[in-house]
């Protein structure tokens, strides 16, 4: 895309869908990375992603597919692909071509969700998704998702938690919170404190979020009703991210206060996410920025987000240092 001067695709865990989503038995096409795959999940439960399009003569396996037991059998003369794209059955052959393979690509289901690896050289994962201790806790609700489709690059989108000025003058906050932000490796970290219209006046609140990669982040909303917020930006294609939202809300004591309250404050994160999407729709890239005093520490978010591209070596930058800065 002309209006970002970076890899289209980078690296790291991206959420393909909702565990929800896909039950024992299910073949559903995707596209992702500028990729047609094919996900389905095996009668014992696991999840699995192959490149789509069938050695033999091209069928997409995604499109009429059936599972049987742990691999998948194409629809269009039935050869049958196990979870590593082995073809491991040709039903009228007596010999499997060597090159009877499908691409496979590394999956992880946890917290609710099914995330896919990508890596521009198809390098294993060097960190792992974390753990959400909210995710099926009795004290949490169940997930409530939304989703849209939206024709700008990861980078972008994740930049908005390092700028502070754009929630008071976009968002029409209470006042503009003041952003601190900590790297550590693939993991970054900021914490900003703000304040918060209730009916019954005004309150401090605080938002923290841990950002792993641009492709799972995990955000905590505290203040008037404590909520998490997992999201995920997943690249579709040249032009287009598919991001997910899954929020729970700590339950109080009356359920009707959580559901209202909680509801209510859904409402207004999507309310401010929608309100970005004209922006990053229509924004470029501008380097280097011409930051001044007060706009956030979004140096420190760019030199952060230069580890999750490959160079033209193919090799990652990761010569991020760990820093702390409440500014550019």
């Amino acid at each position: 895309m002309s209006r970002f001067p970076f890899q289209r695709y980078p690296n790291g865990w991206f959420q393909i869908a909702d565990s929800s989503e896909l039950r024992a038995g299910d073949v559903k096409p995707l596209r992702y990375f500028g990729r047609d795959l094919v996900l389905f999940r095996a009668e014992t439960g696991s999840p699995h992603v192959l490149d789509a399009h069938c050695p033999h003569l091209g069928a997409h396996i995604g499109y009429g597919g059936k599972v049987e037991g742990e691999c998948v059998r194409c629809p269009f003369h039935a050869w049958r692909f196990d979870g590593t794209g082995a073809c491991v059955e040709v039903p009228y052959a007596n010999k499997i071509p060597p090159k009877a393979k499908l691409a496979a690509w590394t999956v992880r289901e946890k917290n609710g969700l099914i995330m896919l690896h990508y890596d521009a050289r198809g390098r294993a994962p060097s960190w792992e998704i974390p753990d959400v201790p909210e995710y099926g806790s009795p004290e949490w609700t169940p997930y409530e998702h939304r989703s849209w489709r939206i024709r700008t690059h990861n980078q972008e989108m994740a930049e908005n938690s390092c700028d502070s000025a754009h929630f008071l003058y976009l968002h029409g906050t209470q006042e503009m919170p003041i952003t601190h932000a900590e790297l550590d490796g693939h993991v970054l970290h900021t914490h900003s404190e703000t304040l918060m219209k209730t009916p019954q006046g005004k309150t401090k609140g605080s938002v923290e979020v841990y950002a792993y990669g641009f492709g799972f982040t995990l955000t905590r909303f505290r203040g008037i009703v404590e909520t998490l917020l997992v999201s995920s930006a997943t690249t579709i294609d040249e032009e287009y991210v598919e991001l997910r939202f899954a929020f729970t809300v700590r339950k109080l004591v009356n359920q009707d206060v959580t559901s209202t309250v909680g509801q209510a404050f859904i409402r207004e994160v999507t309310r401010q996410l929608e309100q970005d999407i004209p922006i990053w729709e229509n924004k470029r890239y501008v380097d280097p920025p011409l930051l001044v005093d007060g706009d956030g520490p979004i140096g420190l978010f760019r030199r952060w987000a230069r580890q999750f591209y490959s160079d033209a070596d193919g090799a990652a930058d990761h010569a991020v240092p760990r820093a702390l800065a409440g500014s550019a």
